[in-house]
């Protein structure tokens, strides 16, 4: 880039002289043309000047090529920064969108896992009451076996059968 612009300085700067130069051969020839003899340049000189012009002349043309063509090039690359500097920007939104989501990342987690643990905590408090009432009857059967009578024995009489024996309950 710094080429590309220090080629565009160097290429004013023989612009000028150019100038400079044709503005010198104008006010020559405006002399010559006004009919001052006194000025008329020599032949060899008048040659010399013309090849010179030639030359400058090729030389401005070639630098007119080089010049459009560095513009054509810094056109080019202004059209690619500014797509890079949107694709950055684009970037840029996206990873702020991103850091974002990340940022509510645990409060999301803790409500879905808040809203899944409900069932589960409603299950739990309800087998802690079936838990509770069965402790609870559980200790009143307790209380009321360990102060209820002795069983006592009934005696069923016995029944015989043709060939068949029925098992007995208790002491025989």
């Amino acid at each position: 880039m710094e080429t590309l612009r220090d080629e565009n300085n160097r290429l004013t700067q023989e612009l000028q002289q150019r100038d400079l130069l044709v503005q010198q051969l104008s006010e020559e020839v405006l002399r010559l043309v006004k009919g001052n003899i006194a000025f008329l340049p020599n032949q060899s000189l008048s040659q010399q000047h013309e090849q010179e012009i030639k030359a400058l002349t090729n030389k401005l043309l070639n630098t007119e090529e080089q010049l459009i063509l560095c513009q054509l090039l810094l056109k080019e690359r202004d059209q690619q920064l500014s797509e890079l500097r949107q694709a950055l920007e684009a970037e840029n939104a996206q990873t702020q969108n991103l850091q974002h989501k990340i940022d509510n990342l645990p409060t999301v987690y803790g409500a879905k896992f808040s809203e899944r643990m409900e069932p589960v905590k409603s299950k739990v408090e309800e087998l802690q009451k079936q838990n509770t009432q069965l402790n609870s009857e559980v200790q009143n059967l307790s209380h009321r076996l360990a102060h209820a009578p002795a069983p006592q024995r009934i005696e069923v009489p016995e029944i015989k059968t043709a060939g068949l024996s029925l098992p007995t309950f208790g002491d025989d």
